[in-house]
């Protein structure tokens, strides 16, 4: 009971203190409140934002899309590279993930295997990662690659050359071995090789937000909303308006990392492989993002997912974070193993740590500054 009467002694003092003051004080602590509320809840907040602006008007007449119809199956003979036509009929993955990856970035590949891409079972379910390349002219290079296919087991290589004008070939690529030699995964990421992807985190979103077994249309990832084409000649990303007419992309996800369940992978691989592709192509994310549309496949945005603002490192931010962007090989290996030290992060330290890495990526971005992802 003392205890109890000296803090309403003390509340009553502070409390004639301020009113000197007028109502302002009470005004600044709201607003601290409501900030420390906002940072603990940047996902949602960020999740709220931005399905509030997504377009979820389905039309099948965007762009030069054509509806999905039946097309022949992908064979083992359009791969110069692969592994067995039987590795997923006999590890028979929830996930499989592949790792877009450019034929010289060895080092990248042996990092993501020294990391996520060395679990095979998370959360009880089985993972598999495979990685995708195209076509070298350097024979000495090309020769690498069939040791390291030989020796990994875990190589695809299309017949198209490797380029970033390519992208987009790379991924019909991907897509249509997913389609043909591994139905059997529930989902399908797609990542690049300088992404620090999360497995586990992945999972456990999927089995907060929707049973892990059922068997719905997804395409989840950080999702860019009303993007134009980019219209200037001298830029990587020119598309003409010849290519694709209208003013905007629809809604995609960040070709970064994002993930398709096994119904959508399935009708955007037929809507893609059925689609007369333009010249120059789309960049490789807007064109899954067109063909998804087309077959009627909405993306999901995910605030767990970069692909915009660098995000810092934080130890308790980048355990919940799906994926993270621009991750060299050296720091790739040394984030992994502090992410999984025996430190726990309480609910706490992760709310702070994820609102926090939010609000330094957004400001950091505002400036101007890049920081390291």
């Amino acid at each position: 009971m003392v205890g109890r009467g000296l803090w309403m002694f003390r509340f009553t003092r502070l409390w004639k203190r301020w009113s000197r003051f007028g109502i302002l004080p009470f005004i600044c602590l709201a607003l601290v409140v409501c900030a420390l509320v906002a940072l603990l809840f940047v996902d949602s907040i960020e999740s709220w934002v931005t399905s509030m602006n997504m377009d979820t008007l389905v039309e099948a007449s965007q762009g030069r899309i054509i509806p999905p119809k039946s097309v022949p199956p992908t064979r083992p003979e359009e791969f110069l590279l692969m592994p067995s036509p039987l590795v997923c009929q006999r590890a028979k993955p929830y996930l499989i993930t592949v790792v877009a990856s450019a034929p010289r970035n060895q080092q990248a590949r042996q990092a993501i295997r020294d990391t996520w891409g060395g679990e095979v079972e998370v959360r009880g379910l089985r993972v598999m990662t495979l990685f995708i390349v195209g076509v070298v002219l350097d024979r000495g290079l090309a020769k690498l690659l069939v040791e390291e296919a030989r020796l990994r087991g875990d190589l695809i290589q299309g017949r198209f050359e490797d380029t970033y004008s390519n992208l987009t070939l790379k991924t019909l690529s991907m897509l249509g071995w997913a389609r043909r030699f591994c139905p059997q995964a529930h989902f399908m990421a797609k990542v690049d090789d300088d992404v620090l992807f999360n497995p586990s985190a992945l999972l456990h979103y999927l089995n907060r937000s929707r049973n892990p077994y059922e068997q719905g249309d997804l395409y989840l990832g950080r999702v860019h909303l009303h993007v134009a084409p980019d219209r200037d000649p001298d830029s990587k990303h020119y598309l003409p308006a010849g290519a694709y007419p209208p003013p905007v992309f629809p809604d995609y996800c960040s070709g970064t990392a994002y993930v398709l369940s096994r119904s959508a992978l399935l009708k955007v691989s037929l809507a893609a492989a059925a689609s007369p592709l333009s010249t120059p192509l789309p960049p490789e994310d807007m064109f899954v993002g067109l063909c998804a549309r087309t077959a009627g496949v909405l993306p999901s945005h995910c605030p767990l997912f970069s692909g915009g603002p660098a995000v810092p490192y934080g130890r308790c931010c980048y355990q919940t974070m799906v994926s993270v962007h621009h991750i060299a090989p050296r720091e790739m290996l040394g984030y992994w193993a502090d992410i999984h030290s025996p430190n726990p992060c309480s609910w706490i330290s992760v709310r702070a740590s994820l609102g926090v890495c939010k609000l330094r990526a957004l400001i950091g971005n505002a400036l101007g500054i890049e920081q390291g992802l």
